[in-house]
């Protein structure tokens, strides 16, 4: 008989706590919601990807032009999306090998200069040869109102003066189709992809548009270099617009544009593309942005810790 009095109190014990429970949780709810108003909304959470985005890099001192070689990993800054990363690879005055897609126009308007065009691509095929990787290779495209490659990757000077010497001028001029076709024939190329575009400047025949240009040139990850070849100093029969189409294709992509009137002046280009390429820094990071960004295109931006140089890169890239 003692132990009834305890059984019959144990069931109320627990009816207590069964009426207890729903206002505990309904205090701790209140106070969760509580908190989260004072403290505002939770932070974005970041993912990395394992997609490696490899950016080459020329800096140059903004007053003089000057290309500044010396710079260390911590001088650069990199963001992606307005995101700040952080740089994986660092490379100064890369090595890392080069493909270089030549394409050169044969249109009819551009007949009369493919014979000192050659003379000028020569001596950047030997120079090529003379220093860097022994794996640099030049292929040569020609374009009129088709496209077609006339060599293949390669360093065999003799083989590239011959397809050259055998150029000739006629007909109309598909300059966008050029890019979209080549830029699609390096992609798959291991190291650095480069285009260089000898033309006057107009597009007349292509069927992909500017747009289709210069995305696969981006999604390449090449850097375009055109030089356009004036046929008259003044803007009275000069295709501006193709001029400043291209223009802002080498903006996109890190390279720039040329305006050679002549052997030496193009001559001198190609110098120049040539010591840009020799010189140039290689950054790779790993990109850490927030989850809820799902957009395909992404926006870069590389600066330098002093002011007065200024780094030069494509402005984005695809995501893949």
């Amino acid at each position: 008989m003692t132990g009834c009095p305890a059984e019959r109190r144990h069931p109320k014990r627990h009816v207590r706590n069964r009426k207890a429970i729903p206002l505990c949780l309904t205090l701790l709810a209140s106070s969760c919601q509580l908190w989260a108003q004072e403290k505002g909304p939770a932070p974005p959470s970041f993912s990395v990807t394992s997609n490696l985005v490899r950016l080459l890099v020329t800096v140059r001192d903004q007053a003089t032009g000057a290309i500044v070689t010396n710079l260390n990993k911590d001088d650069f800054h990199v963001s992606d999306d307005s995101v700040e990363q952080t740089i994986s690879i660092f490379e100064r005055n890369t090595s890392v090998p080069l493909s270089i897609a030549l394409l050169v126009d044969t249109s009819g308007s551009t007949n009369k200069d493919i014979a000192y065009e050659t003379g000028s691509i020569l001596k950047f095929l030997h120079a090529l040869k003379e220093a860097g990787n022994p794996d640099d290779a030049l292929a040569v495209y020609s374009f009129n109102w088709q496209v077609k490659m006339e060599l293949g990757y390669t360093r065999n000077e003799q083989r590239a003066e011959r397809v050259m010497r055998q150029m000739h001028g006629e007909g109309g001029t598909s300059l966008y189709d050029a890019i979209y076709l080549v830029s699609n024939d390096l992609a798959d190329r291991d190291g650095r992809h480069v285009l260089l575009v000898v033309t006057d400047g107009g597009d007349t025949t292509s069927y992909k548009k500017f747009e289709d240009a210069v995305k696969a040139a981006i999604r390449s990850e090449a850097v375009l270099y055109p030089i356009v070849v004036v046929p008259i100093e003044s803007d009275a029969g000069r295709n501006l617009g193709g001029e400043h189409a291209l223009e802002t294709m080498a903006q996109a992509t890190g390279g720039r544009t040329f305006y050679p009137a002549g052997a030496g002046e193009l001559d001198r280009a190609f110098t120049e593309i040539l010591h840009e390429l020799r010189t140039e820094y290689l950054l790779g990071y790993y990109p850490r942005l927030p989850r809820a960004l799902t957009n395909a295109y992404h926006a870069v931006q590389v600066t330098v810790r002093r002011p007065e140089l200024k780094a030069i890169t494509r402005s984005g890239y695809y995501a893949q």
